[in-house]
């Protein structure tokens, strides 16, 4: 029995280890290029970099202007998660508290809006909003954001959200509370697990996000961290080194968060999970 369970164990130990390499791979293969000379990653892009030299970081993070760029992404990730959050928690505690035939239609037609996809729209929104010049705008890309976020959120939230108790609610009201009062003082920090997970989701979605920030922004002082890495890409050639020492000042950032805050992001999805 034991060598069967030792047997087992080891198994389980070697594939994760495997997972764990392929899943790893293509972060290691950028980091080892972007201390590479172009030729060097053209001719052995799996080798290892003869020296640690960060030209290209120097000259990446000079051309990308990083700062405005993360400034930029920064803006854009913050409000838009923080907007999708708020909206989304308060539209499904109304659903759920409220129930109609309007809002049970209006809560399925949100769930089903997840399954078109934003390739399908992208041409007609651009048009419109560029007939009405309201692109080239932060700002309206993150009314764009909440928008095709608060779906998914909404979905999630509505799930947690029966899980709570309406005598909690109750007895607020009976204490003084108003309704707007019950939900944030009450409700909404009973919502933090679900909120962790709504913020993970949405963070690594809208930061990374590369083609609605594409199509809305114009202008290089309005470009997003993933907009500042494509300028690198050329009409017939890339600077392949640069473009990967900017994957990784692109990248960084939301490594850096979730290494100091992955304690509190585990425990809120621990949390929601046991909900």
């Amino acid at each position: 029995m034991n060598t069967k369970w030792s047997y087992m164990t080891f198994t389980k130990s070697l594939l994760m280890t495997i997972f764990l390499m392929l899943f790893i791979a293509p972060f290691i293969i950028i980091l080892m290029n972007s201390f590479k000379a172009k030729t060097e990653i053209i001719s052995n892009p799996l080798s290892l970099p003869n020296s640690l030299k960060l030209t290209n970081y120097i000259e990446a993070f000079e051309r990308m202007d990083y700062v405005y760029a993360f400034a930029n992404s920064l803006t854009i990730t913050v409000c838009s998660v923080l907007l999708i959050a708020l909206f989304s928690s308060m539209t499904a505690h109304y659903f759920v508290r409220n129930k109609s035939k309007f809002n049970m239609y209006a809560f399925f037609l949100m769930v089903a809006s997840m399954i078109i996809p934003f390739q399908a729209i992208m041409i007609p929104l651009v048009k419109i909003y560029g007939s009405l010049e309201l692109l080239n705008s932060k700002w309206a890309l993150v009314y764009m954001y909440v928008g095709f976020g608060s779906s998914l959120a909404v979905f999630i939230y509505h799930g947690f959200i029966k899980s709570i108790p309406k005598e909690l609610e109750e007895a607020a009201l009976i204490d003084g509370c108003s309704r707007t009062q019950t939900f944030f003082k009450i409700v909404f920090p009973i919502l933090m697990p679900t909120t962790v997970t709504v913020f993970i989701l949405n963070v690594l979605w809208i930061w990374n996000d590369f083609l609605l920030p594409f199509l809305v922004l114009i202008t290089p002082t309005e470009r997003t961290l993933p907009l500042a890495t494509y300028s690198f890409y050329g009409t017939y050639s890339a600077e392949y080194g640069l473009v990967m020492a900017g994957l990784v000042l692109t990248i960084f950032p939301v490594i850096l968060v979730y290494f100091f805050a992955q304690k509190y992001i585990i425990q809120g999805v621990m949390q929601g999970s046991i909900k």
